[in-house]
């Protein structure tokens, strides 16, 4: 069988047009054609499997139980909308900018990266990557500038996703405040990009309702709102198994038992949306690393077992960090 590797046979038109003029014979032409459907059905395949693969990767992740499930819909949503279009039915309209509410260490960035890479396999989006951005990334120091550096992160983001955190700050200072021209050349942009670019506006929970009291016109162009709850103190103690497992390090019982009492203890803290959920169980892994380090250095001899135990006297109280 002939293989498709001539840049000239773009597509089957061009076969039968080779065909027709005599420079490509039935027979040459009928295995080329057999060739391209089973390369097509194949690449169909990978593609299928990649979005299993990054679904997977999304049910791997600790709690979250509701975000997983409204991602799964916006799968389906996607999928059927384009089985539609295949088949000359009225497909909706696929508006997926999104708004994503919680505190920091609940997960919305690790989403929305499964998100565009979901995306890019299913062909929405072309790259299926992430920018990050905030407040100072858009809003500039006089009229106009905001505007120019507004439009350089979206040109950043086209073909992926554009993910504003803390979005709200963008309506703080008023209506004399540049972060409204930043929103307005956002809402542009949206607009001229709506086949590949999506918009995910992220923060607390509290303060992205107002930004959407402020701003009523927001509320229709961002139709997807998911909600990150705080994790609870056993999916924190799950995180910390598992962050210190792909690290190669395993906790003892009696630092399970310690990390327990300073995550709990950190709950009732009134500070403990801003000290982040998982990032807060990544900073009390990463100190307890270090200090496993300065415990061990001066041991005369070290076990492998030693290499590997993180003990309760590794893990340093809240209010040493």
């Amino acid at each position: 069988m002939l293989e498709i590797k001539n840049p000239i046979y773009k597509d089957c038109n061009d076969i039968l047009n080779m065909v027709s003029n005599g420079s490509l014979s039935p027979l040459d032409a009928l295995s080329l054609l057999k060739e391209m459907e089973i390369k097509k059905n194949e690449l169909k395949r990978n593609k299928e499997e990649k979005v299993k693969e990054v679904l997977n990767e999304l049910d791997s992740l600790v709690g979250l139980t509701a975000v997983k499930q409204l991602v799964k819909e916006l799968h389906a949503f996607v999928e059927i909308q384009k089985r539609r279009k295949k088949e000359d039915l009225i497909a909706e309209p696929l508006v997926l900018h999104m708004i994503f509410k919680g505190s920091p260490g609940t997960g919305k960035t690790t989403v929305a990266r499964l998100i565009g890479k979901m995306f890019k396999e299913m062909e929405i989006l072309q790259k299926g990557h992430l920018v990050e951005v905030e407040r100072a990334d858009l809003v500039g120091e006089y009229i106009g500038h905001t505007a120019q550096k507004t439009r350089e992160q979206i040109k950043k983001a086209i073909g992926g996703i554009l993910f504003i955190d803390e979005a709200y700050s963008l309506a703080r200072g008023g209506e004399k405040d540049f972060g409204k021209e930043a929103i307005d050349t956002l809402v542009k942009a949206m607009e001229d990009y709506k086949d590949n670019l999506i918009v995910i506006l992220a923060g607390y929970k509290d303060e992205m309702d107002w930004f959407l009291r402020t701003n009523p016109g927001l509320r229709s162009r961002f139709p997807i709102q998911i909600e990150f709850p705080d994790y609870t103190l056993e999916e924190l103690i799950q995180i910390a198994i598992l962050m210190a497992e792909k690290r190669q390090y395993k906790f003892t019982p009696e630092a399970i038992e310690k990390l327990k009492y300073i995550l709990l203890d950190s709950k009732k803290s009134i500070y403990f949306d801003k000290l982040g959920n998982a990032r807060l169980v990544r900073n009390l892994l990463e100190k307890a690393i270090r200090k496993q380090a300065l415990r061990l250095i001066n041991q005369k001899k070290i076990s492998k077992e030693d290499l590997i135990l993180i003990k309760p006297e590794d893990i340093l109280p809240l209010e040493d960090y």
